[in-house]
């Protein structure tokens, strides 16, 4: 059922044994990381883990993002991640810590040909922005938090719509569904349009379930978990 969706599903994480894994699967299409990632996956020297990255996925898009603030250190950080390889997209947040815009180094670099992965994008109005600023000398991936809008309480699915017709006015520019929180939304993020969504290992270990079980069957698959807990429990209602 799943190997049915036209969207590609990009593995979201930092942790290298597990990323061959996922590669090895061929289920995925590409992988993102991010400095929280990288705390997570016990990464301790950024560049080497890039270079054992690069060397086990070769063939891969994959994104590295930059840590610097200030947009000087930031575009060196960005050239640097770019010549690792021609898989590589360089991860640059819309905004910094001060509120302070990425657009003008996101212009230059994607002017450059540099392969550019916009991230911690949440509204229409920044999409617009990032497809006006970015040429067609490179590609480009909008990377929109839906499920972290979902998380407080705002309604993702408008936002993901209008940004699949914004993204798809130019050939090089790619919608990416961000921060999945279930199987479900990748379904979601298919039937939308949307290009591709970054997957976390443990959704991505769900997707051989999809469609093996009717709903009635997963009643049973529920009270026969409640039947073995209650026999490990050892005691009685009456």
């Amino acid at each position: 059922m799943f190997k049915d969706l036209k969207i590609q599903l990009f593995a979201d994480g930092a942790a290298i044994e597990t990323m061959k894994a996922q590669y090895e699967t061929g289920i995925v299409d590409g992988f993102t990381t991010n400095p929280s990632l990288m705390k997570k996956g016990g990464v301790t020297d950024y560049n080497g883990f890039a270079k054992d990255v690069l060397a086990a996925i070769p063939d891969r898009s994959i994104s590295f993002e930059v840590f610097a603030e200030d947009a000087e250190t930031m575009e060196q950080e960005a050239r640097k991640i770019a010549a690792m390889g021609p898989n590589v997209f360089v991860k640059i947040p819309i905004v910094n810590t001060k509120g302070e815009s990425s657009l003008p180094l996101i212009e230059r670099l994607s002017a450059d040909g540099i392969n550019i992965n916009v991230t911690a994008v949440y509204t229409v109005e920044q999409t617009k922005n990032i497809v006006a600023a970015v040429s067609d000398k490179a590609q480009t991936y909008v990377s929109i938090f839906a499920g972290r809008l979902g998380d407080h309480g705002y309604d993702y699915i408008p936002v993901m719509k209008e940004a699949v017709d914004i993204c798809h006015a130019k050939e090089n520019v790619f919608l990416l569904w961000a921060s999945t929180r279930e199987v479900w939304n990748i379904f979601e993020a298919d039937r939308l349009g949307v290009d591709i969504i970054t997957v976390p290992d443990d959704v991505l270990k769900k997707l051989p379930k999809v469609g093996t079980k009717t709903p009635e069957e997963l009643s049973i698959a529920t009270v026969e978990g409640f039947a073995k807990d209650i026999a490990s429990l050892g005691f009685h209602i009456l």
